[in-house]
This record gives structure tokens, sequence and C-alpha cells, in this order.
């Protein structure tokens, strides 16, 4: 049997011991200079393995996730998020735009009670008719400050705007109050605005002007005044802030032609440049 000497055996295991620990720190040191993070996350890793040995299985899997337990929301979370951002359709906004319409046929009531010509009768139309002008007011600037906007309200808004200027109108008009005329346009102008806004909405969204806001104020002021039974130069008065009201209709109406006309050109332009670009 080949001896080997106890103490070159030793010797050379040491040998081997001395050259496997110096080529173990070299990869570590390799690995240190390469991965600065490494010992943090053998950290984390320990601080992890610790937790689970103290608080169990699911909690270890929770510290492992990290932050992203906290952060990830929960299954149909977003959808929540949209329902609560919604905004209810039974908000004050919308409440008030209800009241308008209601308005309406109890406005007409009042306005033809007693053969239509009963100070007493239309005073209570016009305090109907004054209620539904001031809501119209506060409706719109309710919903846009406290974002209220519901698809509800940006289509009975307007159709509430319109049907109590019209009965309003028609009714001054069969009693022989106002000119069949001036019902005419300032009716025509309301209602071709309003189609050509859907005509175009295509290609972006005619903006209130300035013109139109005193258009509205001064109709709802002139018809007011032909709602109560004035005489004397009060009747002279309304007359005159009648054929402003008749004025500033047919103007902003023309101004909102214009802007159809323009906004629709250059939806027109865009589009084709688009598509040109697209093909090019």
């Amino acid at each position: 049997m080949t001896g080997v000497p106890a103490s070159a055996a030793g010797g050379s295991s040491g040998a081997h011991g001395a050259a496997a620990g110096a080529a173990s720190g070299a990869v570590a040191g390799t690995a240190g200079r390469a991965a600065p993070g490494a010992s943090h996350s053998h950290g984390e890793q320990s601080a992890t393995t610790g937790a689970a040995g103290r608080t169990g299985p699911a909690d270890a899997a929770d510290a492992a996730t990290g932050g992203q337990a906290a952060v990830k929301p929960a299954r149909g979370g977003k959808l929540a998020a949209a329902a609560v951002n919604q905004a209810s359709v039974w908000n004050v906004a919308n409440l008030l735009t209800m009241l308008r319409l209601v308005l309406v046929p109890g406005f007409v009531v009042l306005m033809l009670a007693g053969g239509g010509y009963d100070p007493a009768w239309r005073s209570l139309a016009w305090a109907a008719f004054a209620i539904a002008m001031i809501t119209d007011l506060f409706d719109g600037h309710l919903a846009r400050r406290y974002d209220l906007v519901t698809d509800f309200g940006k289509i009975a808004d307007p159709i509430a705007d319109k049907a109590i200027m019209g009965a309003a109108l028609i009714c001054l008009s069969a009693l022989g109050d106002l000119p069949w005329w001036v019902t005419a346009v300032i009716l025509g102008r309301e209602l071709g605005i309003t189609l050509l806004r859907f005509l175009v909405i295509r290609y972006g969204v005619i903006p209130a002007s300035r013109g139109g806001k005193l258009k509205t104020l001064t109709q709802g002021v002139a018809v007011g005044m032909y709602v109560l039974v004035l005489t004397g130069w009060l009747a002279t008065v309304r007359f005159w802030v009648m054929a402003v009201a008749v004025v500033l209709t047919v103007v902003t109406g023309l101004d909102y032609v214009k802007q159809a006309i323009v906004l629709r050109r250059r939806g027109i332009a865009g589009s084709g440049k688009a598509l040109e670009e697209s093909e090019g």
C-alpha cells in the first residue's frame, strides 16, 4: 500500500482549502464590485426570512412583495373609482333643470288663466318665468364648478331653456301682446343654432360667446316685461328692450353660423392632412 504521510496529506488539504477560499473570496469580491446592491438585497431577504419566522408564511409573502401590496388596487378598483367619480343624475344642478321643465306647463296655465289678461294671474306667471330664468343661470354654473355634469343634464338643460322661452313667446303672440314675427325670429334662431351645433360637433364645439350670453339675458328681461301687464312708459321701455333682444338674436346667430363654417373647414382640412400623412 502506498502510504502518504499524514503531515503531507494535511498540508495538501490545507493548500487546497486555501486555494478554494481564495477563489471564493475573489468571486465574492467580483460580485460585490459588479452589484453594489447585493448586500442590501441579501439584507432584505434576511429581513423577509426573519419576518416569515415571526409572522408566518402569509405575512412573509406580503413582506416579500414590499410596498406593492399596499399600492396595488383591489380587483375592480378602477370601475369602483369611475362609479364614484361619475356624478349622480339626482344632483342639485339636474334638479334645477327638472324644476324648469315642471314650471313650463305651470307657466302656460297661469299665463292663460282668467282669459290671459288678468294682472294677478300674469304676475304669478311672471314669477314662474323668473324662477325658471334664475335657475337657468345657476344650474350650469353649479354643474361645472362642482363637477356635476351628466349626460342627462347636457340634453335636458337646453331643452328646458328653449321650452320655457318658447312657451312664453307663443303665449304672448297668441294673446296678441307680441307680433308673431318676433316669436318666429327668436325661436327660429334658437332651434337653428342648436341644430347647427349638432351638425358640426364632429369637428369641435362652438363656445358660447359674450354676445350670446347678453342675448339670453336681454331676451329674458324683455319677455318677462311682456308677461307683466305694463302700461305707460314701462310699456315703451319693454318695447325697446325687446327690440335690442331681437337685434342681438340675429347678430349672434349670424356669428355662430360664421364660427360653424370656419370650424367645419378647419376640421375637413385637418382630416385631409392627416389622411395624406397616413398614406405617405
